[in-house]
């Protein structure tokens, strides 16, 4: 029979199991109906193929008729999706489904054809009889290179499993609510929209940039491509956040221009390869960091639940209050790489654009792709790029291989559940980033990581174990290199914006070089963490609360007691009681922050009572310097003297072999809230000495506001640099 396509022999090819058509004849009452129901769709008469012969020389232990492949040059193939249907040793997934795929392809239509509307659609209609098992499902989405998105025929009560019926006996029973006749029209509908398409194809207007599958490979056979993951380890006890309070910051609405990138699925049969999905998620996430006309982007934090993950796309999209999600496979074959990206409107069910990057060989090819991808999901958004940005969102840091390949290990880290300690995963980091400095001494970002990491472990001083005055000065020489390599990494000027913070004390130096940062990845979360940090460490409390809640209006995820220290001593806050108790309490909030919040509220006991409970539930924050010299304070004030003086006593000896000053720091905290001045301005001058991190809270720490009526305290104010630092912004506010 003619095709309504030149070329083609059938419009339509039914693929199916026999074993699914035995019994009530389902897949024959389907055809039937379908094929009544394209008559009242097309003028046209529609040709359908449809073995209903079993004996036609098509049957699963015969080998393939000769005729079978002109007869599935066709428009649309149906396959019916069922739970043996998904079997890679069976004819019709063999012979029919594989090879309709495969010469689809190649032919002059494509398998993916542009509609009308301007969505795209595949020209396999997959119809579903079951729910399958997540490996079935997987196989079918591994081989259509994309999800399943075919048009469901599923009948589901608790229990129940099975093909919907014409005449369902209580079909308001179906937790699908999904109704025979109307599922009918749905797929005549799509098909009419895919014929509709190949007879008439949508020319494209523009295009954001040439496709890379398009590009020759130029890389040499046999080459490794081991994209592993990627995000980074920050710095725990540097980067403090916000916790919500009522009144406090508006609450975050959904905007336009908002995204959310999910990490893409690994159809690779190495499950190593898990890792080279994360990587390529969050490189895509940090292009789009860059882009400063896109309102809301979730970080890679706030993504990584949903690997795997099977919730509904408009739950997820509501969840994380986007309006756009990305969706996308990875699949490893060989030496080559292919991958699958979708930009969807879940809450419209509306795929924007979709595309296929095939026979990736290189790093090279890789960035590139990365970059395409980020400018496609800025297109659908219609977001508005600058030149500068174009620039940046394409520049490639490498072009080599091995370097490439060592960054994204590094990159991994933090997102490999090893049970390793913040010291031995940065040390891991390091290694690998400088193994990629190794490969290519001139990629600017390796180095760039490679200082992150080394600051990550100079960064782990609440808990002590390193000499901090060794480590962040060889951080620092690893800043200068990437900088000098490249002059707009973000990452090498918050590391820098970190040491001149911690370890220069040069207040305008670090307020440079992180707004530096902040330009260059307008939309970077991890950037801002610092920056907040060092607003309300100035006491620059009123910018820190309105950074904080731009950043909630874009979806960033802040952690917790910088807000509160803004709230309390920012102009126009207060922290009453009554606001206190209306926090909305994340889940995951720590036993010790919650005894932080009771302590500034002077509720002792609970203070105490939390702050105890997090020697059990976190350990490894429970001796932390600070937490002790609360507990000291708060047992003081319940008249404990004693065990406030083993606490302090505990903190002297442990300054003795902590080499970076936290607990000097802390020890001064302690007696100055007991009133023993004399004692903190000698423990303030030893923290001083040490180059104590924690010096850089002088300013804002309300441990030491009342040291304010002694000339000693702003003599130390001047030494560490504040002074210097008023007088900059008096002078940059003229």
């Amino acid at each position: 029979m003619t095709s309504l396509i030149p070329g083609f022999e059938y419009d339509i090819f039914i693929s199916y199991r026999q074993k699914d058509n035995k019994g009530d004849r389902w897949v024959s009452e389907f055809v039937e109906a379908l094929k009544t129901e394209l008559e009242s769709t097309f003028k046209e008469e529609v040709s359908v193929y449809f073995d209903i012969n079993p004996h036609d020389g098509l049957l699963e232990t015969h080998d393939v008729d000769a005729s079978l492949k002109e007869k599935l040059k066709c428009a649309v193939f149906i396959p019916i999706i069922s739970r043996t249907y998904c079997d890679p040793k069976s004819f019709a997934w063999v012979n029919e489904f594989k090879t309709f795929i495969e010469q689809a392809s190649k032919d002059q239509y494509g398998l993916k054809v542009k509609l009308q509307g301007g969505n795209v659609a595949s020209r396999v209609l997959p119809v579903q009889i079951h729910d399958l098992d997540a490996d079935d499902k997987k196989l079918v989405e591994s081989e259509l290179g994309g999800f399943l998105r075919g048009i469901e025929f599923i009948y589901k009560e608790p229990g129940v499993n099975r093909p919907l019926r014409a005449n369902e006996d209580h079909q308001d029973n179906n937790l699908n609510k999904t109704f025979y006749r109307n599922q009918i029209n749905k797929v005549a509908n799509a098909i009419k929209e895919i014929i509709t398409g190949l007879k008439n194809p949508v020319r494209e207007v523009t295009e954001p940039l040439k496709k890379t599958k398009e590009q020759k490979p130029s890389a040499k056979k046999n080459r490794k491509n081991k994209i592993i993951a990627g995000a980074l380890i920050f710095l725990a006890s540097i980067v403090a956040g916000y916790f919500i309070v009522h009144g406090l910051i508006k609450p975050v609405k959904m905007t336009e221009k908002s995204i959310a990138v999910l990490p893409f699925e690994n159809y690779s049969d190495d499950p190593s390869q898990e890792a080279a999905c994360l990587s390529l998620t969050d490189e895509i996430i940090r292009h789009l960091y860059k882009i400063r006309s896109i309102d809301r982007i979730a970080t890679m934090q706030s993504v990584i639940q949903y690997k795997g993950s099977k919730e509904n796309p408009s739950k997820i999209a509501s969840d994380l209050k986007v309006n756009y999600l990305v969706l996308g496979n990875y699949k490893k074959y060989g030496d080559k790489v292919r991958m699958n990206v979708y930009l969807v409107d879940p809450n419209n069910d509306k795929y924007i654009w979709e595309d296929q990057y095939d026979n990736i060989y290189s790093a090279e090819e890789v960035i590139t792709i990365q970059s395409d991808i980020a400018l496609k999901i800025a297109a659908g958004l219609d977001a508005n790029l600058t030149e500068e940005e174009n620039k940046s969102i394409f520049r490639i840091g490498t072009k080599n291989d091995e370097a490439f390949e060592a960054l994204q290990i590094a990159k991994s880290i933090s997102f490999m559940t090893t049970g390793a300690s913040v010291n031995q995963l940065a040390d891991s980091g390091m290694k690998y980033a400088l193994k990629a400095t190794e490969f290519d001494p001139y990629y600017g970002e390796a180095y760039a990581y490679a200082g992150m990491f080394c600051i990550t472990k100079a960064g782990n001083f609440g808990s002590g174990g390193i000499e901090f005055q060794k480590t962040i000065p060889e951080a620092m020489r690893y800043e200068k290199r990437a900088l000098s390599l490249d002059h707009e990494c973000a990452m090498a000027y918050m590391v820098l914006g970190i040491y001149e913070m911690y370890y220069e004390y040069n207040f305008i130096k670090a307020d440079s070089a992180l707004r530096k940062a902040a330009d260059l990845e307008p939309n970077g979360n991890y950037l801002y963490y610092v920056l907040i940090d060092f607003y309300v460490k100035m006491g620059n409390y009123l910018e820190a609360v309105n950074l904080i809640s731009l950043c909630m209006q874009k979806g960033m995820d802040i952690e917790e007691n910088t807000v509160f220290l803004a709230m309390m001593k920012g102009s126009g806050f207060s922290a009453s009681h009554d606001e206190i108790y209306n926090f909305q309490y994340k889940a995951n909030i720590i036993d010790a922050s919650l005894g932080e919040r009771f302590f500034w509220l002077q509720e002792y006991d609970s203070a105490l009572y939390y702050l105890n409970r997090s020697k059990t539930s976190k350990p490894e924050l429970g001796t932390v310097p600070k937490y002790q010299s609360y507990i000291a304070v708060a047992s003081f004030k319940k008249g404990r003297n004693q065990e406030c003086e083993s606490i302090i006593e505990n903190l002297k000896e442990k300054s003795k072999y902590t080499l970076i000053g936290s607990a000097d720091f802390y020890v001064a905290g302690a007696y100055c809230m007991i009133n023993q001045k004399d004692s903190a301005f000698v423990w303030l001058e030893k923290a001083y000495q040490t180059r104590s991190p924690e010096i850089s809270w002088l300013k804002a720490d309300p441990m030491f506001d009342n040291l304010k009526d002694d000339p000693r305290y702003w003599d130390l104010y001047e030494r560490v640099g504040f002074k210097v630092y008023d007088d900059y912004i008096a002078g940059r506010g003229k």
